[in-house]
């Protein structure tokens, strides 16, 4: 078990490194020049890591499959979504998806 104070140590160089790494974008920006083949391909990477980290999130739970329901569920929101649904509404149905396959017994 950590100590508080190594606990804190370690929150507060975190937190030091979260906003040093922030300060450096707008710092940086106007020294390195990225060709625009490069900030597509950023732009990109951002949109894979930001749908892989969702599906994993969508289809499993630690390391086994979450049943069939909260796949449905995010199915269901997406569909919403595109429909372009009212984001309380999207969660709304996507919430109820999940919890009515639930109750049927389809987890």
């Amino acid at each position: 078990m950590t100590s508080g104070l190594s606990l804190g140590i370690g929150i507060a160089v975190l937190a030091v490194g979260t906003y040093v790494i922030r300060l450096a974008g707008p710092l940086l920006r106007n020294r390195l020049s990225v060709s625009a083949n490069a900030e597509e391909l950023m732009d990109r990477a951002t949109v894979v890591l930001l749908v892989a980290v969702a599906l994993t999130g969508a289809f499993f739970v630690d390391h086994d499959f979450a049943g069939w329901a909260r796949p449905a569920g995010v199915a269901v929101g997406i569909l919403a979504a595109v429909l372009r649904a009212p984001i309380a509404l999207v969660v709304i149905l996507a919430a109820a998806t999940a919890a009515g396959l639930r109750a049927i017994g389809i987890a």
